[in-house]
């Protein structure tokens, strides 16, 4: 990248511009806008072959993602809540994970994790946030303090995928903020470290 560190988007649906999808899109922007660079991995980018730790070779979207989050120093994931769990393509994205589990860094060991759940109602959205909360928690991650719930059932984002509710925007924003800063002083930390 351009010397800032990295924070990693994961999420939405196969179906561009989801509300998922343009949470995590506002969640980065804050990010970005704290001064550390983003990839937003979403869609297409998430159209993965089930996971199998037998399988040697992996596809190009699959190298991709691994290549991604082992330069990353923080990681934003956004998942549509169903059935009151997050959706099998970013729950099949974080089963790659387990290839990072012999590196220098296993798993997302250490590193800041915002997380965002989206759906049709309260209850679901917050049960697929937890699901989310364990799963990292799991990959050795740190989930942020405030994690994004965002209920779908009433006009979040419209066509432009601009948030038409101004809770809901400030919640997003704080989530990719929280990364943002927790990323920017272990990078500080490193900085220093390097230069004594």
């Amino acid at each position: 990248m351009n010397g800032k560190p990295l924070v990693v988007g994961i999420g939405g649906t196969l179906r561009a511009d989801s509300s998922s999808e343009c949470a995590l899109r506002l969640a980065l922007a804050a990010a970005r806008q704290c001064g550390t660079e983003v990839l937003q991995l979403s869609g297409a980018d998430l159209d993965l072959p089930l996971y199998s730790p037998n399988e040697a070779a992996r596809s190009a979207s699959a190298r991709k993602l691994i290549a991604a989050l082992r330069e990353a120093s923080g990681v934003i994931i956004a998942s549509p809540s169903y059935h009151g769990g997050i959706s099998g393509l970013v729950k099949n994205a974080l089963d790659y994970v387990e290839d990072l589990r012999t590196g220098e860094r296993p798993y997302l060991d250490g590193m800041p994790v915002g997380l965002i759940s989206c759906g049709g109602g309260w209850q679901g959205a917050a049960s697929a946030l937890s699901n989310l909360r364990a799963i990292v928690h799991a990959l050795r991650g740190w989930p942020t303090p405030l994690g994004g719930v965002i209920n779908t059932s009433q006009k979040i984002f419209d066509q432009q995928g601009r948030c038409l509710d101004e809770g809901a925007a400030a919640q997003l924003a704080t989530v990719g903020r929280q990364v943002a800063q927790q990323v920017l002083l272990a990078h500080e930390r490193h900085m220093t470290a390097m230069s004594a």
